[in-house]
């Protein structure tokens, strides 16, 4: 594996080494010109490096031009924390290094594309890359226009695929949220209209109840009971499914035995709130006509027995629209609560109204962007948050690392098939915090997993995946945050590990 620390270990360059005739014998000059080869030797320079040296670098600036002459070397790429090789070869005359010197100058510096170490004694023909840009410019200028097209095409072709495959993933992501969104928004309207059919019931059965010749005190005792009761929906215990079921059995069974107009309405209305035969009991003594005359909350005296169960019957019905519209209005809460959020999410997820650069907590961002793929993620997927809460903020560019996450999360949830436990993790490590992506899917092939971070490489079927999700999550941790992005893999456990700085990097 390369390192920034290990030396390059190139000897001294040996100009005039190589004659025109010795030049010719190498195919990339073969059909110069007598003059051009002159140029070239009195230009150029031998170089000779021992087995295991370092050649070249993968991201210094990229000075000179190599042409093979003898020898073994091996090209390399940094992928997360492992060294790739892309290349290994002993062919006399192949060409490395500062390639593109020819292109015109936009301001960007130019940097070697991959690392090249010897493998065995090798020597080298070079050039410095002003000379070698100057050469390709002056001798070849139809050559360099079409050259330049071709990788200025492939440039703009790489952005606009990227800019496209951002704006699949924020239409794929709206998507997501108007789903959710209509879900509460749907719900809220239905309680609203079924809320306003009940309270329209109840000002009905007050009338009713006012008619009824029910004594003061009497309405004043049965507004207390309703409170009452209202109260003790709200402290009931959470019943199961089946706990209700046999709840509203035996409340169904009560009131039928009493004639309570509509059981199969009201019934299910107390055991969603919990309440029990037992209340129904008490509303019903609370009715019962009194012995003598009329007590403090009684009847009046020598009122028929009638008069009382039809009492009853709408006493029962009045609290039951009263409990309902407490669920309702319940429901509406929780409706627009879950609203609420969902925007709240969307905006920690964009951060439109925040600076694009600032100190940020790693969780608010992976919680909304969780949120905003809970669509995608569906019901058949666990989700396990294991955070370290105690972590710094760090600084970031957090709707940069929101993409990442997007991306990390989709791959996870795309790789179980819709099935399995997606596992997000934090921790700190030396002087990172790192986020760990977790799924328990089949794993990567080594293949595969050593092409990952490439442009355009993709395992989805086509249609599915541009191959430029992990290659864009790579250049934001990488190259954005001065971080680093890996992954690791087996059957059945495949991390992506991104390791963030606590400070800012040094170029910032």
């Amino acid at each position: 594996m390369t390192t920034e620390t290990e030396e390059i270990r190139l000897e001294p360059c040996e100009p005039g080494a190589l004659t025109p005739e010795e030049l010719r014998t190498l195919f990339l000059f073969e059909k110069l010109t007598g003059d051009q080869l002159t140029w070239l030797a009195e230009h150029g320079c031998t170089m000779r490096v021992p087995a295991g040296g370092l050649v070249l670098r993968e991201g210094d600036p990229a000075e000179s031009f190599f042409v093979l002459l003898s020898g073994t070397v091996a090209l390399t790429r940094r992928v997360g924390q492992d060294e790739v090789q892309t290349t290994r070869t002993e062919q006399r005359g192949v060409y490395m290094g500062a390639t593109q010197a020819y292109l015109r100058d936009d301001g960007v510096p130019r940097k070697y594309m991959a690392s090249m170490r010897a493998l065995s004694d090798s020597e080298f023909f070079t050039l410095s890359a002003e000379d070698f840009g100057w050469m390709m410019r002056e001798w070849f200028p139809m050559a360099i226009h079409l050259l330049e097209g071709l990788t200025l095409g492939m440039q703009n072709t790489q952005a606009a695929i990227g800019e496209r495959q951002r704006l699949a993933a924020l239409g794929a992501l709206s998507a997501g949220l108007m789903h959710e969104l209509n879900n509460p928004a749907a719900a809220a309207a239905r309680a609203t209209g079924a809320l306003r059919q009940r309270v329209a019931a109840m000002r009905m059965k007050l009338g009713k109840l006012a008619a009824g010749k029910v004594a003061p005190e009497r309405l004043t005792a049965l507004l207390e009971l309703q409170e009452e009761v209202i109260e003790r929906a709200a402290k009931a215990p959470v019943l199961t499914a089946m706990q209700t079921a046999d709840l509203e059995d035996e409340l169904g069974d009560w009131m039928e035995e009493r004639n309570i107009t509509g059981t199969w309405d009201v019934a299910p209305v107390f055991a969603q709130g919990g309440i029990d035969t037992a209340c129904l009991s008490e509303i019903e003594q609370r009715l019962a006509p009194q012995a003598t005359g009329s007590q403090a909350g009684g009847l009046h005296s020598g009122e028929p027995q009638a008069t009382v169960a039809e009492l009853l019957d709408q006493a029962i019905h009045w609290i039951g629209y009263a409990l309902e519209t407490e669920q309702l209005m319940t429901d509406i809460e929780d409706a627009t609560g879950r609203v609420s959020s969902l925007v709240s999410a969307a905006k920690q997820y964009s951060h439109l109204d925040r600076a694009a650069h600032q100190w940020i907590d790693v969780h608010g961002g992976l919680d909304s962007t969780l949120v905003m793929l809970s669509h995608k993620i569906g019901d058949g997927v666990q989700v396990v948050k294991e955070y370290d809460r105690t972590l710094p903020q760090i600084p970031a560019h957090p709707a940069e690392l929101n993409q990442v996450w997007t991306n990390l999360i989709d791959n996870a949830v795309h790789a179980m098939g819709g099935q399995g436990t997606l596992t997000i993790r934090t921790y700190r490590e030396d002087e990172h915090v790192v986020v760990s992506v977790a799924d328990n899917g089949p794993g990567m092939p080594p293949e595969v997993r050593k092409r990952v971070f490439e442009p355009f490489f993709t395992t989805k079927p086509v249609g599915e995946g541009t191959g430029l999700g992990l290659d864009i999550s790579y250049r934001i941790v990488v190259n954005g945050h001065g971080g680093d992005i890996s992954v690791e893999s087996q059957p059945g456990d495949t991390k992506f590990l991104v390791r963030l700085p606590l400070a800012e990097p040094a170029s910032a």
